[in-house]
């Protein structure tokens, strides 16, 4: 029998000391309250990243391709891709999809109110997988029907030109002399992105080679969706590398480093969280650890006394704190995990959508990453309390036997 582990047990089980008990309580829900603090952050933090990401990427695409010329205006100078660079992007497994598109501002003239538009022409080839996820209304352009000019506006240009499905209304597009096309709204979009809501509608790329008098096969440049984001520089990279030379691209962290740069900070935070929440359940811990061992001083002596070493007695102590940690963990990845999948399915929990981009507290939770803060804390709380336990080594078996 373990002789430490067997006494370590009965402390941790049959205690009666009533101020330990409080004290070791303490401890137990300052672990669990820490534990479940560090998985919700790094859940919210992975959640709100890959929320943002996918709403960016889903707009603009992963990587746009476009011509190399002076042209720095926002509406790109018109291209046909030779048959070396569509043979490379059919061919590349690493790439989702990939589509050609234009863009061009315009004015919307409706109800009596004006807007300035950026009106971006996609074909039936476009990936409407991300737009059908922020519908609100409607649904998306059908291309065999191109008789009344489909077009999808955002609820925030709806709302701000009074329209609804079904209505038509000008859009007069800028350039000299310039030229205006009336539309039927058939969807309407939120995507929760102020600067996309706010600048973008979504027609056909026919409209802006008419109104452009491009060729039929002419286009702005080439959205291209890859298939694991994580790998998007290196993708991004062998893109540029094999296209014409007339050609060059730039990825969206490229395109929108403000946004990207702003969610790699979000990091920072997280680690300063992290390190705060392991420093208080550690304290907690130490804490109980210490008082445990002055309330059972007359014990360490009378076991120092029957011959048993200093490093058992300690072991004795550490084992009732490891078990005690233990307790703390289970209860913290209940709690956690608990409130994630809560927050998961009811949304509970809000944000302002337009300071956050969100309307709710997003939630993203991997195994691994609870697995890893568990042995974390294992780890640390067990070398940490191998210090206040040094104290067993200092209490002489006379004294200790006669403490009170």
């Amino acid at each position: 029998m373990n002789i430490e582990y067997f006494i370590a047990g009965r402390i941790a089980i049959k205690s009666e000391r009533t101020f330990s008990k409080l004290i070791v309580r303490i401890a137990i829900a300052g672990v669990m309250l820490s534990l479940a603090v560090m998985i919700l952050s790094i859940a919210i933090i992975k959640g709100f990243k890959t929320e943002i990401q996918d709403k960016v990427r889903g707009f603009i695409g992963d990587v746009q391709i476009y011509r190399f010329d002076l042209n720095g205006s926002f509406e790109k100078s018109p291209f046909v891709p030779n048959d070396t660079t569509l043979a490379y992007l059919k061919s590349n497994k690493n790439l989702a999809s990939f589509y050609p598109f234009a863009t061009k501002p315009a004015i919307i003239s409706a109800n009596g109110e004006v807007e300035g538009i950026n009106f971006k022409g996609i074909d039936k080839t476009y990936d409407w997988g991300f737009i059908k996820k922020h519908l609100v209304a409607g649904t998306i352009i059908n291309f065999i029907d191109s008789s009344i000019n489909p077009i999808l506006i955002s609820d925030y240009t709806a709302k701000r030109m009074k329209l609804k499905i079904g209505d038509s209304f000008l859009m007069h597009f800028v350039q000299d002399p310039p030229k205006k096309r009336k539309f039927k709204i058939v969807g309407i979009y939120n995507v929760g992105i102020e600067n996309i809501d706010k600048s973008f509608a979504i027609g056909d790329i026919n409209i802006i080679r008419s109104v452009n008098n491009w060729e039929p096969n002419q286009m702005g440049g080439i959205e291209v969706r890859v298939k694991n984001f994580a790998r998007l520089q290196p993708v991004a990279d062998s893109i540029y590398a094999n296209l014409e030379l007339k050609l060059r691209s730039r990825s969206v962290k490229e395109s929108t480093p403000e946004i990207f740069t702003w969610l790699s900070l979000l990091d920072v935070n997280t680690r300063v969280l992290l390190i705060l929440m392991m420093i208080v359940g550690v304290i907690n811990m130490v804490t109980a650890l210490l008082i445990m061992i002055l309330e059972r001083t007359s014990m360490i002596g009378l076991l120092k006394s029957m011959g048993i070493s200093d490093t058992s007695v300690m072991k004795i102590f550490l084992y009732n704190a490891i078990y005690l940690v233990g307790i703390g963990l289970l209860l913290g990845n209940i709690l956690g995990l608990g409130i994630a999948y809560f927050q998961s399915t009811t949304h509970l929990f809000k944000l302002e959508q337009t300071n956050y981009y969100l309307a709710y507290v997003p939630m993203e939770v991997h195994f691994l990453d609870v697995l890893l803060l568990n042995i974390a804390t294992v780890i640390i709380c067990t070398i940490v309390l191998i210090i206040p336990s040094l104290l067993v080594s200092r209490i002489s078996p006379l004294k200790a036997i006669r403490f009170k």
